[in-house]
């Protein structure tokens, strides 16, 4: 089970090595799985950036997405969500039958993904929903960055803080490495699994929530493995996703 960026590919660009890893896993009889804390994909778009980047063909049903368990989780419960986030979250939510409305006086949810091309506007109203319409409020997750060729940049998770800073709200996080996004993994995971990524407080830490073999990738956001916490100490440490296949004997 991998994580995508940093971990497949960067900014879009794929690993060196990763389609032929991949490749080499499934061609052994492995199955392949991603999990992705990124909500600005459908899993649709997501299987054609991994083809794109790596020119392994992943089926949609093979990927996680953060956008996807927020939409199972939240379906049927609310009458309208008002969504800081890009298009891919917010077809998602539809697709899942989660109606989105574009009034914060019509929301009962906000739900918080990235937003690249985030306003003041939209987080105000954001935060007016929440505040004066007691609207609920939840994440697609709470990372803090995500990898670029250039370096960290801001995640969904700062825009999340933004939000509940402005507002004092505590909102539901239903990313990677909580309960409601391994739920969802169960489904699609009975056998042992290994997993594979580059983010230690949300990669690692759900694979171990699991009782899975960890493996930590030094080709996203953690660059020295002895900057990670004890807690989320991997079970194996390798400079990116080329070297799987001789780690674990493929």
């Amino acid at each position: 089970m991998f994580d995508l960026d940093g971990v497949v590919y960067v900014d879009g660009a794929g690993i060196p090595g990763a389609g032929d890893t991949l490749r080499r896993l499934e061609d052994s009889g492995r199955r392949v799985l991603f999990a992705t804390n990124n909500a600005t994909k459908t899993r649709q778009s997501a299987a054609d950036q991994i083809a794109a980047a790596t020119a392994f063909v992943a089926d949609p049903e093979q990927i996680v997405t953060s956008s996807w368990v927020t939409a199972r989780t939240i379906a049927g419960k609310y009458h309208g969500a008002f969504v800081v986030g890009e298009p891919g979250l917010v077809e998602t939510l539809q697709t899942e039958g989660v109606r989105t409305v574009e009034r914060w006086e019509a929301a009962d949810v906000v739900v918080v993904g990235l937003d690249r091309e985030l306003t003041y506007s939209r987080l105000r109203d954001a935060a007016l929903a929440v505040t004066v319409g007691g609207a609920a409020f939840v994440a697609t997750n709470t990372d803090a960055t995500y990898p670029t060729a250039e370096g960290p940049a801001p995640g969904g998770g700062a825009i999340v803080a933004a939000l509940a800073r402005a507002t004092g709200v505590t909102p539901q996080d239903l990313g990677k490495p909580t309960a409601a996004y391994r739920a969802l993994l169960a489904e699609l995971s009975e056998d042992p699994v290994v997993m594979v990524g580059d983010r230690p407080e949300t990669d690692l830490a759900m694979g171990k929530a699991e009782g899975w073999a960890t493996v930590l990738v030094l080709s996203g956001v953690v660059t020295d493995p002895a900057h990670v916490d004890s807690r989320y100490t991997p079970d194996h440490v390798i400079p990116s996703i080329a070297s799987l296949p001789d780690l674990i004997g493929v």
